[in-house]
């Protein structure tokens, strides 16, 4: 499990490294990728992610690569094990229960921490730059576009019911496409669900993140926005949970 834990750790940090840093590129600034021509940032921002999920995949092979709560939550609800294991390689399966399941929370918590933390040294003269203190929380936490806790909720228990549903999917359907289809499913979610509230669909990408946003000394950052905080945590656990229970049923 201590493997499992750097796996977790190191591709959760890969996929928020790649996501933030994206979001930075487009909204901070004196960036080069600044403004990116309105909706062109949006997609941009979207096949940033998507190429985050992408990467983070690969470095975190060893553990089946969760890389979100949301996603460990499914798969225990779905009754599968966390990770199948890979004889070939020497990796054992990891069944799914409680101490294995707060192993891979607390990775992937510290993982998305790391990875807000070295997107913005990437990015720290841009950050020192004036700007809103909304584009900067942006960098690293989601916000709606229109703020109704409750709809707000249902944006992000859909879009994670979907992530965690077609991900269960992909295991029972043969595909060569491995990680790739994981990847292109996040900026397919994103362009199509992404507008109300930013698509967070995974807990520790935002908690993560939004702490790191808290203790950095960033000039003119103004609040982490705790109010909304709960609702990109909630939503997506229960539409992973949701998934994992619909997907014993449906595939």
């Amino acid at each position: 499990m201590g493997e499992v834990f750097v796996s977790e750790v190191l591709g959760t940090a890969t996929l928020l490294l790649f996501g933030c840093g994206v979001v930075a590129n487009a909204i901070l600034p004196k960036t080069k990728g600044f403004g990116g021509g309105g909706g062109g940032a949006w997609l941009l921002i979207n096949f940033g992610w998507g190429l985050g999920v992408f990467a983070g995949v690969f470095v975190a092979f060893k553990s089946g690569a969760h890389l979100n709560p949301a996603v460990t939550v499914g798969l225990w609800a779905n009754g599968a094990d966390f990770f199948p294991g890979n004889p070939d390689m020497g990796l054992a399966a990891v069944p799914a229960n409680v101490g294995n399941a707060m192993i891979y929370f607390a990775a992937q918590m510290l993982g998305a921490f790391i990875g807000a933390v070295l997107a913005w040294a990437a990015y720290k003269m841009h950050f020192d730059q004036e700007a809103d203190p909304g584009v900067k929380l942006g960098v690293f936490s989601t916000g709606p576009e229109l703020r109704g806790y409750g709809w707000n909720l249902v944006t992000e228990v859909i879009g994670t019911f979907a992530l965690v549903f077609v991900v269960i999917a992909f295991g029972s359907t043969p595909s060569g496409l491995g990680p790739l289809a994981v990847a292109l499913l996040v900026v397919g979610i994103g362009a199509s669900l992404g507008g109300p509230t930013g698509y967070a669909i995974n807990p520790a990408r935002d908690l993560g993140p939004r702490i790191a946003h808290a203790v950095l000394p960033i000039p003119g950052k103004g609040s982490s926005d705790w109010a909304y905080a709960w609702v990109p945590v909630v939503g997506p656990l229960l539409g992973g949970l949701l998934a994992g229970l619909a997907a014993i049923l449906f595939i």
